[in-house]
C-alpha cells in the first residue's frame, strides 16, 4: 500500500518512524514550511535521513497542491498532527482517502486546543480520535476512538505525552491495519452532541484570582506548558506553572499572599487558596522560592491588582 505522512513534530516523526519499522511504503512525506530562526522539524529530518522525497507546500487550498497529491499515486494519506486545512479535493486525491489524529473524542472539543480545554473545564476524561476529515472542521466520519483518564493533578503536558501522544501512535498504525483489512469503519458524528472551541491562547490562560481555587488550578493545569497560566505583580507578567491546591491556610483577598514556605507560596482565591511553586518571570523559569528571593515578594502583597 503506498502511504503518503502528512504531518510534523515528533508526533509525525514517530508515526513516520513506527511505518518504516514495520516495512511500509511510505512514498512521500509532507510537513509545515520551516520556521526562521527554529531546528528542523522532526519528521522532516527523519524522512531526508531515509530518502523519502519531503514537500512543504504552504497551502493546500491551490490546483498545485491537488497536483501535487495526485503525482504520489497513493492509497492513503495518514495525516499526523496537520494545523493547515486541508480541503476536500486534496483529502480524496489518495485512492481510499485520508484519515486524521485529533486529539479528543470527538464530536466534543473540535478545535485546534482539543487538549487544553478539557482539562480547563475541570474534565476527568480526555482521549483521541481517527476520523476521515472532509470541508468541516473535525467534522469527518468516526474510524476509532480511544479515551484515557485526566488525573485530578494532571498537566496539558501529562496528558499529552504520557498519554495521547503514545495512544495516538498505536492508534494511527492500528487504523491503517483496519484499512488494509477493508474493516475501517467511517461512523457519521453527530455534531449537536459534541462543542467546538477556538484556541487557549493568552486571553483564556488569564488567572482570575476571584474564581474558586479549583477553576483556576484547572486552568493553570491546562495552560502547562503551553501557553503559560499567568498572572500580574505590580504590572509586570508572572507566569505561573508548577502549582497544587491548597489544603487549609490563612485566609486573605483574592489574589493576596498569605503564606510563603520554603517551596511555595500560598495564594487566596475566591473561595479557597492556590500553592504556587514554579513560575516564570524576568529571570526566567524558576522555582518560587528564588524569585521570593530575587523579588523580596512577601505575605500581603496581591498578585493579579
Amino acid at each position: 500500500m503506498r502511504i503518503v505522512v502528512n504531518g510534523q513534530q515528533k508526533f509525525g516523526e514517530e508515526v513516520l518512524s513506527r511505518l518504516l519499522e514495520r516495512g511500509e511504503d511510505v512514498v512521500a512525506v509532507c510537513t509545515a514550511p520551516d520556521a526562521e530562526g527554529r531546528p528542523l522539524d522532526p519528521l522532516k529530518e527523519l524522512a531526508l535521513a531515509r530518502g523519502i522525497p519531503v514537500h512543504q507546500p504552504t497551502t493546500w487550498k491551490s490546483a498545485q497542491a491537488l497536483d501535487l497529491m495526485q503525482s504520489f499515486e497513493c492509497d492513503i494519506c495518514m495525516m499526523a498532527y496537520v494545523l493547515l486545512f486541508v480541503p476536500e479535493d486534496v483529502l480524496n486525491a489518495p485512492r481510499l482517502g485520508s484519515f486524521q489524529y485529533h486529539p479528543s473524542l470527538l464530536p466534543m472539543h473540535r478545535g485546534p486546543s482539543s487538549i487544553n480545554w478539557p482539562i480547563a473545564m475541570g474534565a476527568g476524561k480526555t482521549g483521541l480520535s481517527i476520523f476521515w476529515p472532509d470541508k468541516g472542521l473535525d467534522e469527518g466520519p468516526i474510524l476509532m476512538r480511544k479515551e484515557c483518564e485526566i488525573g485530578a493533578d494532571d498537566t496539558l503536558g501529562d496528558v499529552y505525552f504520557k498519554k495521547l501522544f503514545p495512544m495516538g501512535v498505536d492508534a494511527m498504525i492500528e487504523s491503517l491495519d483496519l484499512l488494509k483489512a477493508g474493516t475501517a469503519p467511517k461512523l457519521p458524528q453527530n455534531l449537536t452532541e459534541g462543542s467546538y472551541e477556538s484556541w487557549f491562547g493568552k486571553a483564556e490562560a488569564r488567572v482570575d484570582w476571584s474564581q474558586p481555587a479549583t477553576q483556576i488550578y484547572n486552568i493553570i493545569r491546562a495552560a502547562n506548558p503551553q501557553p503559560g497560566a499567568w498572572t500580574t505583580r505590580d504590572g509586570a507578567t508572572l507566569q505561573i506553572y508548577d502549582s497544587r491546591l491548597g489544603t487549609s491556610g490563612p485566609a486573605g483577598k483574592p489574589g493576596q499572599v498569605v503564606a510563603i514556605g520554603d517551596e511555595s507560596i500560598t495564594v487566596a482565591a475566591g473561595t479557597g487558596t492556590l500553592e504556587v511553586r514554579r513560575v516564570r518571570a524576568q529571570m526566567g523559569k524558576v522555582a518560587v522560592a528564588d524569585y521570593v528571593a530575587e523579588t523580596s515578594l512577601a505575605t500581603g502583597h496581591v498578585l493579579g491588582s
